[in-house]
């Protein structure tokens, strides 16, 4: 068993790290506090091969691994936190939904624009009844003669407020076997958007709603019984979210590395101090640990052998060991840390966020705990 990157990983990730220092260095700090998505970025990384790099060939994508995904978050990240976002958003989740089911008519017209980074999709999962039961959902597709008309809404959708595309979890029949998924243009006619807010992490949502939307037949990406493969493709969109949570703690846990080897107090080097030694050897065990355990993931996972339990053990671990990282970080480097002119205040507010979206840590260890008994244990009232 060797843990080591193979020749060609490293190769990639050094022209990962080269291109980051490159494009992306500079910027940072203020593209983590910046408005709306960015697209400079996007488009940068389109050219650079970062977008799509799951996806095949034939399709417009790398053909690589996740691995070679994860690869890319952990390089991007630990230059530019806010850019690792945009590595997701471009590997992960419903891009490689449309590469898997999508039809060619998908992957001509959406799925193209999204590579080359001149748009991104949302994915319309979460309604204000059906969060963490996300199988109670009730926006409904409806037929319309050979169409199908949507009536819904949809809450904390990532990139809502820029998408140009929904990929929307819809219900076209009663019970999971009901559920399917449909693309909605954000501009046609029926779409509307509530009125913008703010997550603590600072990206923009509104809530999309859905009324009597006509969505033509090409654009059903899976009929009833999807619901199955959708929550496969969101278990791999969780190694995403997953490596985004643990290269942000990285991050902050080399900026305050840095800070203890130079910042001085009582006359004496902060690294100094057995206090703060305990501390880093805690981070340290974290991350690493928290590296396996995704590695495992997503190295299972591109052999053709996806787990849903190695998944949630992997995000619910590196989703709090990221945030106690990062926050511990941010405890070391004191008021600078807690000022918006470092970047580790805002790896905190990130990996807060993470414990929640992409299945909360309570409903991961509620996916773990059926593993290990062998049985499932439903959340509803029974009876």
């Amino acid at each position: 068993m060797d843990f080591r990157f193979a020749p060609e990983q490293e190769q990639f990730r050094d022209s990962v790290r080269r291109f980051a220092d490159k494009h992306l260095k500079a910027g940072a700090l203020a593209r983590a506090h910046a408005d709306g998505y960015p697209w400079d970025v996007a488009r940068q990384m389109a050219q650079q091969g970062l977008l799509g790099i799951t996806v095949p060939e034939g399709d417009g994508g790398q053909g690589g691994t996740l691995v070679d995904a994860v690869i890319a978050i952990e390089t991007v990240a630990a230059v530019c936190p806010r850019s690792a976002d945009v590595v997701q958003a471009g590997n992960f989740g419903a891009i490689r939904v449309l590469a898997e089911y999508g039809t060619p008519l998908h992957k001509e017209k959406i799925l193209r624009r999204l590579l080359s980074g001149e748009a991104v999709i949302s994915v319309g999962m979460t309604e204000p009844e059906a969060g963490s039961a996300v199988t109670d959902l009730s926006t409904t597709a409806t037929p319309d003669g050979d169409a199908y008309r949507v009536n819904g809404s949809k809450v904390f959708t990532t990139h809502s407020a820029y998408a140009e595309v929904v990929l929307a979890y819809v219900r076209f029949g009663p019970g999971v076997g009901g559920i399917g998924s449909v693309l909605i243009d954000t501009k046609a006619p029926g779409v509307r958007f509530g009125q913008r807010s703010k997550f603590m992490s600072g990206e923009d949502w509104a809530q999309v709603y859905f009324e009597d939307v006509r969505v033509p037949p090409e654009m059903v990406v899976l009929k009833e019984g999807g619901f199955k493969k959708q929550i496969a493709g969101f278990n791999v969109e969780r190694i995403g979210n997953t490596a985004r949570s643990l290269a942000l703690g990285r991050y902050a846990y080399e900026e305050a590395r840095q800070w203890a080897m130079q910042r001085k107090q009582f006359g004496r080097l902060l690294c100094e101090f057995q206090g703060l030694q305990w501390k880093f050897a805690d981070m340290k065990v974290k991350l690493d640990a928290g590296q396996l355990l995704l590695y495992r993931a997503a190295a299972n996972a591109d052999r053709g052998f996806p787990s849903a339990e190695e998944t949630a053990i992997a995000k619910a671990f590196c989703n709090q060991a990221g945030f106690e990282v990062a926050n511990e970080a941010l405890q070391v480097i004191g008021g600078l840390g807690y000022s918006q002119e470092s970047l580790v205040e805002y790896c905190v507010r990130r990996c807060r966020g993470w414990m929640i979206a992409g299945g909360s840590i309570e409903i991961l260890k509620n996916r773990i705990a059926e593993e290990i008994f062998g049985r499932s244990f439903p959340q509803r009232p029974t009876g």
